[in-house]
């Protein structure tokens, strides 16, 4: 195994069912250090390759290494140790709505670093303003913006200073303007806390203005159809990388899932 690489995904197949795979026979390494977005449209694999690295899903076949460990998601005690050097950011943030601010960012340190509350204080502060809300500790949920709303759980994530930190859609349902904020947030995170960021997103723009690196994958199947730089895959040539990072509406992606013919639907013909 590559000991620059924190992630390495090793012939990894994934389904729910035999008959359908959500990912096919794929490898991958995530680099220490960097921020790598993991593109595609909905369906491709995204969010369950998130899903196997953070021990939530058990791999059918292949194997996901987390810093040279093979993860295997039934065993309670190894993703317990584990998740502690992880951070997610959840979709729509997953906050608990009866909490402040100050305690939803406060919750995994409380749980889990045994640390005095005078620290605890500091640190969920120290987060907060990190993410430019410090002033906004004693507010309930219920009273934040979407787009703070996503900051707040940002702040969550990065509190126990996770060494891999995952972030699930994190511009989904933003304005341009927060959208840019949390962009920003996610590179100037990385590079201030030395972490290792994957971007699970379909937003290309986004992505490729923060990235290092880029993987697109693609459905059925959850095929590797393209990986390197922004730069590579903005000038790739292949017909379906060219499609999706450009956005154009013809072009091997069809709008149609596989169906029969409207023949056999609807006896045309017949």
């Amino acid at each position: 195994m590559n000991s620059d690489a924190l992630i390495e995904i090793d012939h990894v197949t994934f389904g729910y069912d035999a008959s359908r795979k959500i990912l096919s026979d794929i490898s991958l390494r995530f680099m220490r250090g960097k921020v790598t977005s993991i593109l595609g449209g909905s369906g491709c694999g995204k969010t369950t390759l998130l899903r196997l690295i953070g021990g939530m899903a058990h791999a059918s076949a292949g194997r996901v290494v987390f810093d040279g460990e093979p993860i295997n998601a039934r065993d309670r005690k190894q993703m317990l140790r584990l998740r502690r050097r992880m951070g997610m950011l959840f979709q729509f943030g997953a906050l608990f709505t009866d909490l402040t601010v100050f305690d939803n960012v406060a919750f995994p340190l409380r749980e889990h670093s045994g640390l005095p509350e005078s620290m605890v204080r500091d640190i969920v502060l120290m987060k907060l303003h990190a993410v430019g809300l410090r002033g906004a500790a004693d507010l309930r949920i219920s009273e934040v913006s979407g787009g703070m709303a996503r900051r707040i759980a940002l702040a969550r994530a990065i509190a126990l200073d996770p060494e891999l930190i995952m972030y699930d859609e994190p511009f989904a349902g933003l304005d341009l303007i927060s959208m840019g904020v949390a962009a920003n947030l996610i590179r100037k995170l990385n590079d201030a806390t030395g972490a290792t960021s994957l971007v699970v997103s379909h937003d290309v723009p986004e992505c490729m203005a923060i990235s290092d690196y880029v993987v697109l994958l693609a459905a059925p199947g959850g095929r590797i159809v393209a990986q390197g730089t922004p730069a590579e895959l903005m000038a790739s040539t292949d017909p379906e990388t060219r499609q999706f990072v450009r956005g154009e509406p013809d072009g091997p992606v069809k709008f149609h899932y596989p169906a029969p013919t409207l023949a056999e639907d609807f006896g045309v013909g017949a």
